[in-house]
C-alpha cells in the first residue's frame, strides 16, 4: 500500500496552479509514513498527483505517479489480477500490479473499478482532455478523502491531514463509488458496487466447500509480494485460519513456513492460544508484551494516524505490533479481519431477535467497516509502513458468505449444544482426518482483540479517562459535543483529542468530524443494534465484549465447553 494526494482542475484555479503544486510538495511529506520507500510527483495539464510508495511489488520498477499514452495515475492499492488484465488492455512499462489500472479506464470508463480484483484507491487523469476519475474498492480497505477547496479545485487524498489545512471541507469518498470530472464537465458521483445481500434477505443454503474454497483462494492472491511477509495470530479462529491456509500454501510451493506475530500483555488471554496455533502450524513465532504505561502513552499517536476517535484502544496494540513487525524486516502481513462482521462474530450477536436483524446488522457493520475495523487495520499499521491484506474481505468472499441465509451464519449450538458464534465458518475448516487448527482453537470463543491482549489494558483506559473527566465534567458532554455526544469518559476524552488535531483552528471546519462513525455501540455493536435489549441502553459506549454478561466465557472451562464433538473425516 502507498499514500497518493492530487489537486485535480486546476486549469479552474488560473495562475494558482503554481501555488496548488509548490503546497503539495510538503503536503505529500505528511503522508511519508504510508511510504517510505520512494517519493514521486508529477504535473499534467489540469492535474497535479503526488505518491509516496511502499514498495512490495515490482520494488524496483513500479515507481509512481505511472504516465503512458497520455495517462497519468496514481494507486495506493493491490490488484491481484493484473496478469490477466494486461494481454487485454496493456500496462505502463512496468511489472507493477498498478500498472495496468489507467489502461482499463481508457477500454472500460466507469465499469474500471468492476474489473478490478482487490484493494485500491485510485486517480486517473488524461493528460489530452483533462478528464479524471477516482475511485475506491467496495469495502474501502484502502482509504480516501475528498477535499473541496475555496477555488473549486478538487483534492484527493489517502489521509485527512494532507488536506484539512488547504480546503474548506473534507470528506470521505464512500466504498464501491467513484468520482469523475474534466473541462465542461460537471464533476460527478456514482455508485459502482451495490451488492444483492445489501438490499434483500438471502435464502441460500450454507456451503461449506465453497466457503472453504473461495477463502483459501483469496488467501493465495494475496501471497503476490516480492518482499519478506507474514501473519498475524491473535489466538482466535480469524486470524489462525488465515495463519493456517497460508501455511498450507507455503508448504505446497516446497517453501518454509510464514513468520507469525502476536502480541499482548504479560499474561494476556491471546498470547497461548496464539503460541499454540504456531506449534501446530509450524510457524515461525515471534510473540511480543506491552506495557501498560507504554500503550497509554501512545494514545495521541495513534489517533492522529486514525483520524478517528473510534477504534484507539484496539490500535494502539496494533500500532505496537506493526512497529516490532516492520523492525523484524517484514512489509506485509495477513490478518483475520472481517469474519466478525460477515458471520455475525462479536457477541452481541448471540442475543439477535430475529435472523432478519441478524442479517440487517451484518450489513451495517459490513458497510461501515472503513470507519472501524478496516480503518485501523490500514491506518494503524501503515503508521509504520506496513501493510495489513484481508483474505476474509475479498469480493468473491463476501459476496458467497453475505448471500448465505442468516439462520446458517447466526451464533447456534455446536456439537455439545453450546451456542457459539461462526459455527458457519468454524464447520467449513472441521476436518479431523487433517485438521487446519487444534480443536480448541478452532472452537474457543470470540475475544475482541482489545480484551485479548489483556484485561488490564481495557481497564487501564477507562480509569485513566474517568481521572481525567470527573462526573460534573462528564455531564457538560450534551453541550460540549452537540451531536453524537460520547457516550461516557473515554468517548469524551477521544474526542477532544480528536477535535483538537482535526478540528480546531483548520480550514475544514468541522467537517472531519462527519467521515467519524459513531461511539454509540455495545461490545461492537452498531448504534441501531443497541435496542435489541433495553439494558443495553444505559451501557451504550461500552464496546469490550464482557459487557454482553452471560454470553463471554471468561473462564477456561466455559471455553472449552464450546468444543463439539470431533468432526468425521
Amino acid at each position: 500500500m502507498c499514500g497518493i494526494l492530487t489537486i485535480l482542475d486546476t486549469h479552474a484555479s488560473g495562475p494558482r496552479a503554481h501555488t496548488h503544486a509548490l503546497r503539495a510538495e510538503t503536503l505529500l511529506d505528511r503522508l511519508s509514513h504510508r511510504g517510505p520507500d520512494g517519493r514521486g510527483v508529477a504535473q499534467v495539464p489540469g492535474a497535479w498527483l503526488g505518491h509516496r510508495r511502499l514498495a512490495i511489488v515490482d520494488p524496483t520498477g513500479g515507481a509512481q505517479p505511472f504516465r503512458d499514452r497520455g495517462l497519468a495515475w496514481v494507486a495506493n492499492g493491490e490488484i491481484y489480477n493484473h496478469a490477466d488484465l494486461r494481454p487485454r488492455f496493456g500496462a505502463a512499462p512496468s511489472d507493477s500490479d498498478c500498472a495496468v489500472i489507467a489502461h482499463v479506464w481508457r477500454s472500460l470508463g466507469e465499469r474500471t473499478p468492476g474489473a478490478l480484483d482487490g484493494p485500491f484507491a485510485f486517480v486517473c487523469v488524461c493528460e489530452t482532455t483533462g478528464r479524471w476519475i477516482a475511485a475506491r474498492d467496495e469495502i474501502g480497505i484502502n482509504p480516501l478523502y475528498l477535499g473541496r477547496h475555496a477555488d473549486g479545485t478538487m483534492w484527493f487524498a489517502s489521509e485527512m491531514k494532507a488536506l484539512i489545512d488547504d480546503c474548506d471541507s473534507v470528506e470521505l469518498v464512500d466504498p464501491g463509488t467513484l468520482w469523475t470530472g474534466g473541462p465542461g464537465r460537471a464533476t460527478r458521483l456514482t455508485r459502482w458496487h451495490a451488492p444483492q445481500w445489501a438490499s434483500r434477505v438471502p435464502d441460500a443454503p450454507a456451503d461449506h466447500a465453497a466457503l472453504r474454497h473461495t477463502l483459501i483462494e483469496s488467501v493465495r492472491k494475496r501471497t503476490m509480494a516480492d518482499v519478506p511477509w507474514g501473519v498475524l495470530i491473535s489466538g482466535g479462529v480469524d486470524s489462525s485460519l488465515i495463519a493456517s491456509i497460508a501455511t498450507r500454501l507455503a508448504r505446497a510451493r516446497g517453501a518454509p513456513p510464514p513468520h507469525s506475530f502476536s502480541i499482548g500483555l504479560e499474561g494476556g488471554p491471546d498470547l497461548a492460544p496464539a503460541r499454540r496455533v504456531a506449534q501446530f502450524l509450524g510457524t515461525r513465532h515471534h510473540e511480543f508484551t506491552f506495557t501498560i504505561d507504554e500503550a497509554l502513552d501512545a494514545i495521541p499517536t495513534v489517533l492522529e494516524h486514525l483520524e478517528s476517535d473510534q477504534q484507539v484502544r484496539t490500535g494502539v496494540p496494533t500500532m505496537l505490533l506493526a512497529r516490532r513487525v516492520r523492525e523484524l524486516g517484514f512489509k506485509m502481513v495477513m490478518s483475520g479481519e472481517g469474519a466478525d462482521e460477515i458471520f455475525g462474530g462479536y457477541l452481541y450477536f448471540h442475543r439477535a431477535p430475529s435472523p432478519e436483524a441478524f442479517h440487517e446488522e451484518t450489513v451495517r457493520k459490513t458497510l461501515r467497516l472503513h470507519q472501524y475495523d478496516v480503518m485501523r487495520a490500514n491506518k494503524a499499521p501503515m503508521a509504520c509502513g506496513l501493510e495489513v491484506r484481508v483474505p476474509f474481505l475479498d469480493r468473491a468472499f463476501v459476496d458467497l458468505a453475505m448471500g448465505t441465509d442468516p439462520r446458517d451464519r447466526a451464533p447456534r449450538a455446536g456439537g455439545d449444544g453450546h451456542a457459539i458464534e461462526k459455527a458457519l465458518l468454524r464447520e467449513a475448516f472441521d476436518d479431523a482426518g487433517d485438521p487446519w487448527l487444534p480443536r480448541d482453537v478452532l472452537w474457543r470463543q470470540k475475544e475482541q482483540f482489545s480484551d485479548g491482549v489483556g484485561y488490564g489494558w481495557v481497564d487501564a483506559i477507562r480509569d485513566r479517562a474517568d481521572a481525567l473527566y470527573a462526573p460534573e465534567l462528564r455531564a457538560t458532554a450534551p453541550q460540549r459535543f452537540p451531536g453524537d455526544t460520547p457516550c461516557n469518559a473515554e468517548m469524551m476524552w477521544m474526542r477532544e483529542l480528536f477535535e483538537a488535531r482535526f478540528v480546531r483552528g483548520r480550514a475544514s471546519g468541522r467537517s472531519a468530524l462527519r467521515t467519524v462513525g459513531s461511539g454509540r455501540s455495545i461490545a461492537c455493536s452498531t448504534p441501531e443494534a443497541v435496542s435489541w435489549d433495553p439494558t443495553w441502553d444505559r451501557l451504550a459506549g461500552d464496546i469490550s465484549g464482557r459487557a454482553i454478561a452471560g454470553v463471554h466465557a471468561s473462564g477456561q472451562a466455559l471455553r472449552d465447553a464450546s468444543v463439539p464433538p470431533a468432526a468425521s473425516a
